[in-house]
């Protein structure tokens, strides 16, 4: 695993010849041993087609692509940091939640409203929530961020999850989701937190939460 966490609020990475990790921009806070830092288009093995992806996903979120031989310290803006392991299966994630990952995975964007029809498009709009959300598929750590930290809370098929759509950070696992209104559409008018609308997650896998329903 090239990501460890120091404490709750920062990550070292081991960087190796060879290979490659990518972070969000401004992520780095430390490094030793000859290591650079580049501007990146692509990002992971998504190729073209994902930097179109994310274009047109309005995710503007950019990249710096990590090289060298050395180890480098990630942290953002005194967020929680924390690590996912990925064993060829694919991790769900807000993209202003990617702290970094490896470059082993492949990155991609998936439409939310594919799975949740209109109700997936109310959800980006009232809610604040982007419409769509960064896939990260195959083997290697992902290291992502959240206010007041990160729990993870387990989805079976006979208990599905609901979680307030702010304060939803990303999911693995076979899952659907799909946007529920705990009022009618009068009172829902400027409410855009649980108390109004539940992310339900049904299905077999696993929901990070952020103890906090801010934004990044």
């Amino acid at each position: 695993m090239a990501f460890r966490e120091i404490n709750s609020k920062m990550v070292e990475a081991t960087v190796a010849p060879g290979q490659r990790l990518f972070s969000q921009r401004g992520a780095m806070l430390a490094y030793r041993g000859e290591v650079s830092f580049t501007p990146s288009v692509q990002g992971g093995q998504g190729g073209v087609m994902s930097m179109i992806g994310r274009r047109v996903a309005g995710e503007a979120t950019p990249l710096m692509s990590v090289e060298g031989s050395g180890t480098v310290f990630f942290g953002h803006g005194g967020h929680h940091a924390h690590v996912v392991t990925l064993s060829g299966d694919t991790l769900h994630v807000e993209a202003d939640r990617l702290l970094a990952f490896e470059g082993t995975l492949r990155q991609g964007t998936m439409f939310m409203g594919s799975q949740g029809g209109v109700m997936g498009l109310v959800r980006g709009q009232v809610t604040g929530q982007g419409l769509f959300t960064t896939t990260l598929q195959g083997h290697g750590s992902v290291a992502v961020m959240a206010h007041g930290g990160v729990f993870e809370v387990p989805v079976t098929p006979r208990r599905p999850v609901h979680v307030d759509p702010q304060a939803y950070v990303a999911h693995r696992g076979e899952l659907r989701n799909r946007l529920s209104t705990a009022l009618g559409w009068r009172d829902m008018v400027g409410r855009g937190s649980g108390e109004a609308f539940q992310l339900e997650l049904s299905g077999h896998g696993t929901v990070f939460v952020q103890a906090s329903e801010e934004k990044l």
